[in-house]
């Protein structure tokens, strides 16, 4: 497959590309017009499938013998990767630049989806032109700091129904490497809003008449709201789980609607995040469903 990459092999530590790659694969997540960095030859893939737009592909000796799949994949995508921007390395400089511990010796940038409001409450269905009859279903992750929750929460949302995911300010990056990685491609093709303020949100929530519900890993974190063990998700919603050690912000107790907590043994104070907001998740889809516990 060599005569798919440029015909420069990079060999230098201070190649541009190299530390553009280094920066953005051991990066907290892209600022702003920065490109999300995506590793491993089946998230690579995952990108060109969702459509996102290639900016550069960096290929070790090792990655090469994925390349013919993921040249395929870009093939059958509508930007597809430019040429000038398929790029070899060594193993030895790839392991540098890479942010995992066993590099599979193939990376990428593509450039951020432009992701909209409205995106987050109608759904990437709705989103890509279709109807969509759903009520809204948003998860909020309201300064949520581990990437690996992110990952799993936007994973989650993804598998269970949800119409989108927003992070507010505070919360670790969707986008990062850590946080896509364990989406499993769920954050590069569903639909995420990322640090957003908390007034700004709620008022949007507001004016779209999407409830606001405080979930919890256990009673009492949640005062001012109406108590609801077994709330009622099949309305439009924005579901909010809170940082893993502080809970929800106040200015989130006194404005939600109700609060739906998570019936669990007293010898256990909580579940993470990412635990917590995946029970609530398939909560919301066995309700939308109209199952029961005996129909499952």
């Amino acid at each position: 497959m060599a005569q798919h990459l440029s015909e420069e092999l990079i060999t230098s530590r201070e190649n541009k590309w190299l530390k553009i790659f280094r920066a953005a694969l051991r990066g907290t997540g892209p600022t702003e017009g920065e490109p999300i960095s995506v590793e491993g030859p089946k998230l690579v893939e995952d990108a060109l499938r969702s459509g996102l737009q290639a900016e550069a592909l960096l290929v070790s000796e090792a990655g090469e013998t994925e390349l013919e799949r993921i040249l395929r994949a870009a093939s059958e995508s509508e930007a597809g990767i430019p040429r000038s921007r398929v790029m070899r390395t060594t193993d030895k400089l790839f392991a540098s630049v890479a942010g995992t511990e066993t590099p599979q010796g193939v990376a990428a940038l593509f450039r951020q989806p432009l992701w909209q409001f409205d995106d987050v409450v109608r759904g990437a269905a709705a989103a890509d032109g279709a109807l969509r009859g759903d009520a809204a279903l948003v998860v909020v992750l309201a300064a949520v700091q581990d990437p690996g929750n992110i990952g799993t929460i936007v994973r989650s949302a993804e598998a269970f129904g949800a119409t989108g995911v927003v992070t507010t300010r505070g919360s670790a990056d969707p986008w990062s490497p850590k946080a896509l990685r364990a989406s499993a491609g769920s954050g590069l093709r569903f639909p995420v809003l990322r640090g957003m303020a908390i007034p700004v949100l709620l008022a949007q929530l507001r004016v779209a008449g999407v409830k606001i519900v405080a979930a919890s890993s256990h009673s009492g974190a949640v005062t001012g709201a109406r108590e609801d063990a077994a709330a009622d998700l099949r309305e439009a919603v924005a579901i909010f789980i809170g940082n893993e050690g502080a809970g929800l912000p106040h200015e989130i107790e006194h404005v939600a609607d109700a609060r739906i907590s998570i019936p669990m043994s007293v010898a256990v104070e909580s579940l993470n995040a990412g635990v917590a907001a995946s029970v609530v998740l398939y909560e919301a889809a066995r309700q939308r469903k109209g199952l029961t516990t005996d129909e499952r």
